[in-house]
């Protein structure tokens, strides 16, 4: 006979233990019971279980201390947050817990019924993007010198949905390793420090193949636009618009290139960054603001550098379609965006509710997991003639991002 999951649950209120206990059972689960953070731990140590019920408020313990030790002992069971306490502060801690690394489920505020909390038993949970994962911890390293010389670079494609027609229209080209003994290669496994010299060819091949590579887009029978990403070492080097048009495509049916630079680095020389966004217009070569949002700038500053894309940092994206703050913060980028004339993109989408949010919200494009993975060449066009994107439009979402 299989063995039960196991969960525990930690409450200072006997009936809320027992209550929800109960639930756990039900639903097949060996749910044991705990009324002090320490014994929990104590068990928790021995026997670790699949999911852990907390309750915020503890007597003389809280939920944030109750985190800390369970990312101390790198606890990698599923975490479900309930409490009194109001929605807000429910999701500060849920994000607490996001940022330990943790798989923190949508909250439940009390009182809740035995289908709620089925409910959010159900679900996947969310993890910071920000905390490695194993796999990313042991990605082997290649020099990128070599990767250029033997021709192990290519590019991978992540599609990019419009979220009113929920078609796929555009794709980011992302660089991979392609190593003849350790496979794939992620960008991690061998990208230089900032302003190496090897930015400069590695910039070169990314355009030229894109551009190649959009020309089988086009055979195929989808001229999507690209986007490549470029740091600002090269952006700034002299001769990079005669690199950028040499490479394009002197078909009429050519649609855009975007190429995309990270918020830091579009305020390091915002006068330059100007006059070569104006410039590459010409060839309808536009730059798009990546990662927008991470670093706290000024937003009217930046959007008045003549970018025609934003695209929204997946910190503020992920969980907006649960979290009243997030939403807030996404839905003032969206706006003023569009007052700027700018296209927005949200990046790191991986729920329907962030997606059915963000819809609603007026973002006009969106990219993750939730949708697709980056894919080779040859697997992004068959995906392209089967896609069949998920419809999101009616997803319930909590009412703090509704609001």
């Amino acid at each position: 006979m299989t063995a039960q999951p196991l969960a525990h649950v930690l409450d200072d209120d006997a009936e809320i233990r027992e209550a929800v206990c109960n639930v756990l059972m039900g639903a097949g689960y060996d749910a044991k019971s705990f009324g002090d953070p320490q014994s929990l731990l104590e068990e928790l140590r021995r026997t670790p279980p699949g999911i852990l019920v907390l309750d915020l408020s503890l007597g003389q313990s809280d939920a944030v201390e109750v985190i800390r030790k369970l990312d101390a002992v790198s606890y990698r069971g599923r975490v479900l947050l309930i409490s009194g306490h109001d929605e807000t502060t429910l999701s500060e801690i849920k994000n607490v817990g996001i940022l330990r690394g943790l798989a923190m489920l949508d909250t439940l505020r009390k009182p809740f019924t035995a289908s709620d909390l089925r409910k959010r038993l159900a679900m996947e949970p969310g993890r910071s993007p920000a905390v490695p994962r194993q796999a990313e911890r042991e990605t082997p390293h290649i020099d990128l010198a070599q990767a250029l010389d033997e021709d192990w670079l290519e590019l991978w494609y992540q599609p990019k949905i419009d979220l009113k027609t929920r078609a796929i229209a555009e794709a980011e080209a992302l660089i991979r390793a392609r190593h003849p003994k350790l496979g794939v290669v992620p960008p991690s496994g061998f990208l230089p420090p900032p302003n190496d010299p090897l930015y400069q060819p590695m910039s070169e091949f990314v355009i030229k193949r894109a551009m190649r590579d959009y020309a089988a887009f086009c055979d195929a029978g989808f001229p999507l636009q690209l986007s490549i990403n470029a740091p600002i070492s090269v952006i700034e080097s002299e001769g990079f618009t005669y690199l950028v048009r040499r490479h394009l495509p002197e078909e009429r049916v050519f649609s855009s290139l975007v190429i995309e630079v990270t918020e830091e680095e579009a305020l390091r020389n915002d006068a330059l960054i100007r006059e070569v966004a104006s410039q590459l217009r010409l060839y309808r070569v536009f730059l798009s603001i990546d990662d927008f949002g991470s670093g706290y700038s000024s937003l009217s500053r930046l959007l008045d550098l003549s970018f025609a894309e934003v695209k929204l940092d997946r910190s503020f994206v992920s969980g907006c379609g649960t979290d009243r703050l997030r939403a807030a913060v996404c839905q003032t980028a969206i706006d003023l965006a569009h007052r700027f004339g700018a296209h927005v993109c949200a990046e790191g989408v991986e729920t329907a509710p962030d997606a059915g949010v963000l819809a609603r919200m007026g973002c006009d494009t969106a990219q993750g997991f939730y949708f697709a993975r980056p894919m080779p060449l040859e697997t992004s066009i068959a995906f392209l003639r089967e896609a069949r994107i998920p419809d999101f439009s009616q997803e319930r979402t909590a009412e703090a991002a509704e609001g």
